[in-house]
């Protein structure tokens, strides 16, 4: 593998990384919101279940990122 190849992998993994912290926190936010009564209690839930999907589909993209990945030209 070269080394280009390894920064791009961690490069992916490192954005991917801040974007299911980002989304996480989005959750909290999306909980302390239902609790002050700014959002109704379903809307709350299907918000949360949305991020939840997305949150997995990052981690997927993490686990599998050479679909992601540019080709390396030479």
């Amino acid at each position: 593998m070269t080394f280009q190849r390894i920064f791009q992998r961690r490069f992916l993994r490192n954005k991917l990384n801040d974007a299911e912290a980002d989304a996480a926190e989005t959750q909290v936010w999306l909980e302390y919101s239902v609790k002050c009564e700014y959002l109704g209690g379903e809307i709350g839930k299907e918000l949360h279940q949305t991020y939840d999907n997305v949150i997995g589909k990052l981690v997927n993209m993490a686990n599998t990122p050479e679909p992601w990945l540019l080709k390396v030209r030479r």
